[in-house]
């Protein structure tokens, strides 16, 4: 077995050492695809590096190496037997109908074979406008480098992307938060053996859940908390949005007071744990920082049980953002507030959460006549 390299972080940042570790494995990603693709896209490299947010580059690398494989397997367009041997004449082959069916041809249902087993890949609108959105920005830049002789991007096929309709939103209404609450304290729809568990972790579960249906956080900056992001003497928190965005926010008595008991009466103590965990805010019961599927997987697990479903179809921590989102609007709190705290780039956002007010406007009216015919 290979020996695991151990990480040493010398931060002179203000970010906490275990953001940084995280954006360092984002990083050794995109610079294991990088030595992938071909050397002519150097430049594109370096405005990826310089001019999109960590998670884009590596989105954006994955869909051009994706791509490349597809022009070596699928077309006739290379004579290279691996990416890193494509060049400039063969991209300069490329048209605007390889891209498009690339896209609405191949990857909107593929076939993956890993070892003995086949998978099929089968994406959306929203997925193909993404690999679409990535391949923009890569000929672009290529055309304006002189690196590609024509802009081809002009010919790519629209991609529709459904509206996303108010209704169709799922969250949860006001009381089955309080309900989802009262589970977790109470424990009682678990069995006997899932009680043992939870009798270790409610006072983290709750505060988790609080957490998210207090601020609607996204789930990497829930994960990514950590004892020293906050400050209860000046009732603040710090958190890391998107884009390295750091943000001071607000502490209520409500996340005040479970915040406190889970650290003061189940947390283990700081003194026990390694350097790498000594300061993460959520422990696993191994005593490491909570894992991003651990906390979906608890997030699932209470919210199945206000819906009466499975907990493979319990709710996403995002549907919790969503839940937040419209709680405070119905609590008549102004889009533009609520577009704040939640770090909505679009107001747009904001008002689909808003419709739902509208919507309850209408039916208080409707059920409200002064006049009988």
């Amino acid at each position: 077995m290979a020996r695991q390299t151990k990480i040493s972080v010398h931060n002179k940042s203000d970010k906490p050492d275990n953001i940084v570790i995280k954006q360092n494995h984002i990083i050794e990603k995109c610079l294991e695809i990088e030595k992938q693709l071909p050397p002519f896209m150097r430049d594109f490299f370096t405005y990826l590096k310089n001019g999109v947010a960590l998670s884009t580059r590596l989105a954006y690398l994955s869909d051009v190496l994706f791509f490349c494989k597809y022009l070596i397997k699928e077309t006739d367009i290379t004579s290279a037997e691996e990416v890193i041997h494509i060049t400039v004449d063969d991209f300069n082959k490329i048209t605007a109908k390889t891209i498009n069916r690339f896209i609405g041809d191949y990857c909107s249902r593929y076939a993956v074979e890993s070892y003995d087993v086949v998978k099929i890949m089968e994406n959306d609108n929203r997925a193909l406008g993404r690999k679409k959105s990535s391949l923009s920005v890569l000929f672009k830049f290529l055309y304006r480098d002189e690196i590609v002789k024509e802009n081809i991007t002009d010919g790519f096929n629209p991609i529709r992307l459904p509206k996303q309709e108010p209704d169709a939103i799922k969250r949860l209404e006001i009381d089955e938060v309080a309900l989802m609450l009262d589970a977790v304290d109470s424990g009682e729809h678990f069995t006997e053996s899932e009680k043992k568990y939870w009798e270790k972790t409610k006072l983290r579960d709750k505060a988790i859940l609080v957490l998210f249906v207090t601020y609607g956080l996204r789930l990497s900056e829930l994960e990514q908390l950590n004892l020293s992001s906050f400050n209860f003497n000046r009732g603040e928190f710090r958190i890391y949005r998107k884009r390295g965005k750091e943000v001071l926010m607000p502490i209520n008595k409500t996340c005040e007071i479970v915040i406190k008991d889970y650290v003061e009466n189940e947390r283990t103590s700081s003194e026990l744990l390694d350097d790498e965990n000594k300061d993460a805010l959520f422990l696993s019961l191994q005593n490491k920082r909570m894992t991003t599927r651990a906390i979906r997987n608890l997030v699932k697990k209470y919210t199945a049980i206000v819906l009466g479903t499975t907990k493979e179809n319990g709710y996403s921590p995002h549907k919790l953002r969503a839940t937040a989102a419209t709680s405070l609007i119905q609590q008549g709190f102004s889009i533009y507030d609520v577009q704040n705290l939640l770090d909505h780039d679009n107001v747009t956002t904001t008002q689909l959460y808003a419709a739902h007010k509208k919507n309850v406007k209408r039916e208080i009216v409707k059920n409200f006549e002064w006049i009988e015919e």
